[in-house]
């Protein structure tokens, strides 16, 4: 430690700071500058501030030997706080004096000296300013003193220009926010890091105070949607502070679930437009012949027309329920689960499927089949859609077989095609809303993506469960289970 201080060298640094405000510098730049002119000029090894807010203090700047400190809290509670926050405006410390982690680790770093000055405004403090010295150093003289509480008093007035500070803002009000809340300084770089903040990213605010903004910054009153690597999506705006400081305040929040729905209602425009198209324009098409053209056909293809004109509206029919059902949260109708008859369920809803899935649907049960628990009505249209999902990934003539059985505990019954099958990867996302196994505009094979997803959705809710597997042989099985009696 110097015998005196460098007064020659503090006042011109300090001139230098004047003049970075006077050139509309402020907040943390001026307050990191002035601690770089008096650490040489007071001959310490460090230099700290620590800014108080109601919920404890927080190093926001620092040089030299303490510059690892930027960003450690000092809670409310902690001696070192309440030590720093009583007694002598200035007064010289030992730092093993106390047990606290950051105490204790300058201590081990051989800080084992400081002088604390803390800044006031009216009697209530805005923060401290620390000049750390070795442990074998001499305690500090008055001299040294009287500059740190000079140069205390200096940071304490910026805080009255609020000149871009404070910086440290985890008060109650900035903490009870819902949104992420920063400020960050002209290079982007994070001094304020609200809990919702860390909610929101997953960083902690000593993981975030003086890094790089997490996340793009976009321009100041535009917003900006952006995903993170963890795939949550953020929709962040950004705005100037008030002041010549430089520093911005950034607002986020986790909208996630929003753009979910939005790719969900994109994609359900998208998929029933695609599949209503196709029966619209046959029925309109075949609708035309038959008014333009009724005087010149033929009985036999005034009855094909017509033919064509109900299958697709037996279609679009279908189609709409899927739609309907997809979007309900029960399904219409059930009441609760009951004992039924699985076999005659089954040959029931395979005499209503229609004329060429049922040519090629044949029925294996057991003479004597355990009653199944849950809603018969509902379990015709499971093995509809089942069927027709077989027949629809199957060579048009190859056979389709649905057996039933039980065991102890469920009784059970399985669709199974000789199809194109289903990859070990696909059998569960199958069952995903409006999903398919190809996609884009060249698809093979149409559909809206519903059927499984209903299905699963119709099981589930009678206590059940339902899976896909490859079938020996090549095609693919689902089976269905519920409940037995």
């Amino acid at each position: 430690m110097p015998d005196r201080t460098d007064y020659s060298a503090l006042i011109a640094g300090h001139t230098a700071v004047i003049e970075m405000i006077n050139s509309g510098d402020a907040g943390l730049p001026v307050l990191t500058q002035l601690l770089r002119v008096a650490q040489p000029a007071l001959g310490a090894a460090g230099m700290a501030f620590v800014e108080f807010a109601p919920s404890g203090g927080r190093v926001i700047a620092a040089t030299g030997a303490a510059e690892w400190t930027v960003g450690r809290p000092l809670p409310a509670n902690d001696p070192v706080t309440i030590c720093l926050l009583a007694g002598p405006r200035v007064q010289c410390v030992r730092t093993d004096r106390f047990t606290n982690p950051l105490a204790s680790e300058l201590a081990q770093r051989g800080l084992g000296r400081m002088v604390v000055s803390r800044a006031e405004i009216g009697g209530h403090t805005v923060g401290s300013l620390h000049a750390l010295y070795p442990a074998e150093d001499e305690e500090p003289g008055a001299e040294q003193r009287g500059v740190i509480g000079y140069l205390g008093s200096c940071i304490a007035h910026m805080y009255g220009d609020q000149s871009g500070l404070p910086v440290h803002g985890d008060g109650p009000v900035v903490a009870a926010l819902a949104d992420g809340l920063a400020v960050v300084d002209r290079d982007a770089h994070v001094r304020l890091w609200n809990p919702a903040a860390a909610q929101v990213t997953g960083r902690s605010t000593e993981e975030a105070i003086n890094k790089p903004l997490p996340f793009p910054l976009p321009p100041s009153g535009q917003v900006l949607d952006h995903r993170l690597p963890s795939g949550r999506w953020l929709r962040i705006t950004s705005g100037e502070l008030p002041g010549p400081g430089a520093l911005r305040v950034v607002t986020f929040r986790d909208t996630t679930d929003q753009q979910r729905h939005d790719h969900e209602r994109d994609l359900f425009v998208a998929v029933t437009s695609h599949e209503l198209r196709t029966p619209v324009t046959v029925i309109k098409g075949y609708a035309d012949t038959l008014t333009d053209h009724w005087e010149s056909l033929s009985e036999p293809d005034r009855r094909q027309a017509a033919r064509v004109i109900g299958q697709r509206a037996n279609e679009l029919a279908r189609l709409l329920d899927r739609l309907l059902s997809s979007a309900a949260e029960a399904w219409p109708g059930d009441g609760p689960p009951a004992a039924f008859d699985l076999t005659a369920t089954l040959r029931v809803a395979i005499d209503d499927l229609p004329t060429d899935l049922r040519r090629r649907t044949s029925l294996q049960v057991p003479a004597e089949l355990p009653r199944a628990i849950g809603h018969r009505q509902s379990l015709a249209t499971v093995l509809t859609e089942l069927v027709t999902n077989a027949g629809k990934y199957s060579p048009p003539d190859s056979p389709i077989d649905v057996a039933a059985g039980a065991d102890g505990q469920t009784v059970c019954f399985r669709v199974s095609d000789r199809g194109i099958g289903v990859r070990p990867e696909h059998v569960e996302r199958a069952f995903d809303r409006f999903w398919q196994g190809d996609s884009g505009d060249r698809r093979r094979y149409p559909g809206t993506g519903l059927g499984l997803y209903l299905v699963r959705r119709i099981v589930e809710q009678q206590n059940g469960w339902v899976s896909l597997r490859p079938r020996s042989g090549g095609g693919t099985v689902a089976e269905v289970r519920l409940p037995r009696r």
